[in-house]
């Protein structure tokens, strides 16, 4: 544990919720306001018309993730919907030699594997107030159908569920209030870079 605090100066942080919950939104303001980086996430969902390249997502194709991915390339990976997400490995190691925090959004799949590697990544939880509030906000977004609604609330209902069982997440935060909510997550994160530094 000594060795990896002394390969890795910075703090690596994980930060989860259910889709629908405000958890991007929450991670760049974060971001923002720890001047930590945020690391992109490589992917072989289609891309948007929103996205951008390199700052959303790496876009790669099934082959060229798989050959990453056998390279031992990734801190993590996870099959979502039929898309393969992953965290590539160099990026994060450079800004942590570095000093510096690295945000990881993944979900609980890709945290329990980098608590796993990295046990002393610090993890947050983000959940909403009520079932019925996230499907509400589910709905609001005006993006999808009835049917994949159901089917993300259907997800997020379990990711909540894991979250709590697998024991990998070091705070939960509930998002009744967003600019709260974000004070609340820089406020832990600060606390305890605050505690690691003390014991170093």
């Amino acid at each position: 544990m000594k060795h990896n605090a002394c390969d890795h100066p910075g703090l690596l942080l994980i930060i989860s919720g259910p889709s629908g919950v405000g958890k991007t939104t929450i991670t760049h303001r974060v971001e923002k306001l720890l001047d930590a980086v945020f690391s992109v996430s490589m992917t072989t969902r289609p891309r948007t018309s929103e996205d951008v390249e390199g700052r959303d997502y790496c876009f790669v194709t099934r082959d060229e993730f798989k050959r990453h991915l056998d390279r031992g390339d990734l801190l993590e990976h996870a099959d979502v919907f039929g898309n393969f997400y992953g965290t590539p490995r160099q990026p994060v190691e450079r800004h942590l030699r570095a000093g510096r925090v690295v945000i990881l959004e993944i979900d609980v799949q890709g945290a329990v594997q980098i608590k796993r590697n990295m046990p002393e990544t610090f993890a947050l939880f983000v959940e909403p107030p009520s079932e019925e509030e996230l499907l509400r906000r589910l709905r609001s977004r005006g993006r999808e159908d009835e049917t994949t609604i159901q089917r993300r609330f259907a997800k997020a209902k379990k990711e909540i569920a894991m979250a709590r069982e697998c024991g990998v997440y070091d705070r939960f935060l509930v998002n009744d209030d967003l600019d709260q909510t974000i004070e609340q997550a820089v406020r832990i994160v600060r606390e305890e870079l605050a505690k690691r530094q003390h014991a170093a």
